[in-house]
């Protein structure tokens, strides 16, 4: 072999070397490159997911997401303070209720018996009174014919009495039940009545009749009606004095 040819064959090899080598420190690079561009990535990725737990836990959020979450605070406080109130109106209503209730049951105790105290026959021989006690000098009774309530008479303070067609009744401050049957007096005018009394009816207004009941010693008491019949008991002298202006007594 030649000189020239040896030389050659050298610098081939030389040039393959070279090449070689070029090509393993491009291949380095290109990893290298691709490792840094992964580990940028995967940090960027770590980064971007630490932001959104930042945001997610609303440290460094903005105002806007501020305000969406003062929102969601408000509503969820609305709703439990909707939510008491409701309990309230509801326990109010029950409360509302309950007085309500109670009042009830009080006036049915204060206003009328359960069961009447007495029960007993009228003058017509039909009718009969129930007769109710409310209270101190307070009585009611319940005038009765064949299942119906004709009347109600009731003491407050005063006696009662009723002009029931022709039978008259009356109701004492103690609960005493008195009738008779007929011996009215059509008013205006005046009139003797049993027990020595005189009785001078007067007409006021429309179904208004006043009767003065006078005895030895002058006026002993007055009736007076107002749209409803009045009675008395003038010491064991039961007087009756229609809204009509009839009056009648017995003994």
């Amino acid at each position: 072999m030649s000189s020239n040819t040896t030389v050659r064959s050298t610098r081939r090899r030389t040039l393959r070397v070279a090449a070689a080598a070029l090509v393993a420190v491009a291949g380095l690079t290109l990893t290298a490159c691709s490792g840094s561009d992964a580990a940028g990535a995967k940090s960027a990725g770590r980064t971007g997911a630490g932001a959104a737990a930042v945001e997610s836990s609303g440290a460094g959020s903005s105002p806007e997401s501020s305000g969406a979450d003062s929102s969601t605070g408000a509503q969820s406080s609305d709703a439990q303070a909707g939510s008491g109130a409701k309990a309230d109106t509801t326990a109010d209503t029950k409360a509302g209720a309950a007085s309500k209730q109670s009042g009830s049951a009080h006036a049915g105790a204060g206003g009328t018996a359960a069961s009447p105290v007495r029960t007993q026959r009228l003058a017509d021989g039909i009718s009969k009174a129930e007769i109710y006690k409310l209270g101190d000098q307070h009585y009611r009774a319940k005038i009765v014919a064949r299942g119906s309530v004709l009347a109600t008479l009731e003491t407050k303070g005063h006696d009662d009495g009723l002009d029931a067609n022709d039978m008259f009744v009356t109701l004492t401050l103690d609960g005493q039940v008195h009738s008779w049957m007929g011996g009215g007096h059509q008013g205006p005018g005046t009139f003797k009545l049993a027990g020595g009394w005189t009785a001078k009816v007067t007409k006021t207004g429309e179904l208004r009749y006043r009767a003065q009941i006078i005895g030895h010693d002058g006026v002993a008491a007055t009736l007076e009606t107002n749209q409803h019949d009045v009675g008395l008991n003038a010491n064991g002298i039961y007087i009756v004095l229609s809204a009509g202006g009839v009056i009648s007594a017995h003994a």
